[in-house]
C-alpha cells in the first residue's frame, strides 16, 4: 500500500509559508508575492533540489524521501531539533501492527518509585495520548477531583470548563500540548485511537483546530504553569518530565516549585488534606477514546 504523503506536504507547506527571503539569507525572486513566505523555487535552490522534485515532495507524490532529502529542507527551512525529527518521522513513517495500539499500559515501576518520593509535590506519569497511568494526591488538590487515574489529560485540558478557570496561563499550556499531540501522530501514524481523539478534539474546541492547522509540533509541554487555586489563591509551578530507557512513551511529569515561595509554603496545608479524589493506586485503563464524564464545551 502506497505510503499516505499528505502529511509531509502539509507540514513542509507551513514551514515554507513562515519563512521569508530574507529570513532565509537570500534576495527574493523576481515577480509578484502572495505570500511572504518562500516560494516552491526559493525553497529548492536553498535545499539543492531541483524544483520538479520539491514540488513532488510538497504535493505528495514522491514515494521515498531519503536522509539526505529530509537534512537538506531542515537546514533550508531552518528547523529546530524536534521539528526536524517530526519532518524525519513524516519522511519515513514507522508502521506497527494495528493491535499494538490497543494494548493497555501499565505504569512503569521506577516512574512508580520516583514518583512515591515526591509525593511534597504535584506528580503523575503520563502514557500514551496524555492517560493519567498515576498521579498523586496533591496533583489533584491542586488541579481539581476530576483529574484522576485513567483519563486523558487532553480531555480535561480541552474539554472540561474547570481547567480554564484553574490554570492562568491556559494557552501558554494549551497550545504546546496540541503540538505535542502532533508530534505524537507524526511518530504513530497508524494509532487509530489516536487519531480519533485528534478529530474529536479538532471538532469540539476551535482552539485545537486552529493551532492544530498552523502545523506546529512540541516533543513537550514543560511550560511554567500558573494555577488559581479557589482556596490557597496563586499557586507557581515550573514542569519538568523524565523518561526511563524500559519504556519511551511514558514520562514521570513533576510539578517543581522555587524555594521558600508562596506556593512551597501553600503546598503543606493542600497536601493535609489528603485524597480529593480517586484513589491514585495505578488502575488498568485501555486506550479507547469515549468521551470523559466531565462536561463538555461547545466550540466557540
Amino acid at each position: 500500500m502506497p505510503v499516505d504523503r499528505s502529511a509531509l506536504g502539509a507540514f513542509l507547506r507551513s514551514r515554507r509559508d513562515r519563512l521569508t527571503p530574507a529570513q532565509a539569507g537570500i534576495a527574493p525572486f523576481p515577480g509578484p508575492r502572495r505570500v511572504p513566505g518562500l516560494r516552491k523555487e526559493e525553497l529548492a535552490v536553498l535545499a539543492g533540489l531541483s524544483p520538479d522534485h520539491y514540488s513532488r515532495l510538497e504535493q505528495g507524490r514522491q514515494s521515498t524521501v531519503g536522509d539526505d532529502v529530509v537534512e537538506a529542507l531542515a537546514r533550508a527551512l531552518r528547523l529546530d531539533e524536534v521539528e526536524r525529527a517530526h519532518l524525519s518521522d513524516l519522511a519515513a513513517p514507522v508502521r506497527r501492527r494495528p493491535e499494538a495500539w490497543g494494548v493497555a499500559q501499565r505504569p512503569e515501576a521506577a516512574l512508580l518509585r520516583m514518583m512515591s518520593t515526591l509525593d511534597h509535590v504535584p506528580a503523575l506519569v503520563l502514557g500514551r495520548h496524555t492517560r493519567i497511568l498515576a498521579c498523586n494526591d496533591l496533583l489533584r488538590s491542586v488541579l481539581g477531583a476530576e483529574v484522576t487515574t485513567g483519563s486523558l489529560l487532553v480531555r480535561w485540558l480541552f474539554l472540561d470548563p474547570r481547567a480554564r478557570e484553574r490554570i492562568v496561563n491556559w494557552a501558554d499550556y494549551a497550545m504546546p500540548a496540541v503540538g505535542a499531540l502532533r508530534y505524537e501522530v507524526g511518530r504513530h501514524p497508524g494509532d487509530r485511537h489516536l487519531a480519533a481523539l485528534v478529530t474529536e478534539l479538532r471538532t469540539a474546541d476551535d482552539d485545537v483546530a486552529r493551532w492544530w492547522e498552523a502545523h506546529g509540533v512540541t516533543d513537550q509541554t514543560s511550560v511554567p504553569k500558573l494555577i488559581d487555586h479557589p482556596v490557597v489563591g496563586r499557586l507557581r509551578f515550573g514542569i519538568e518530565m523524565l523518561t526511563t530507557p524500559h519504556d519511551a512513551e511514558q514520562r514521570l511529569v513533576v510539578y517543581t516549585v522555587e524555594p521558600a515561595s508562596a506556593t512551597e509554603q501553600a503546598l503543606p496545608l493542600l497536601h493535609s488534606w489528603g485524597s480529593v479524589g480517586a484513589p491514585h493506586d495505578a488502575e488498568q485503563a485501555g486506550d479507547g477514546v469515549s468521551p470523559a464524564s466531565a462536561p463538555g464545551r461547545a466550540s466557540r
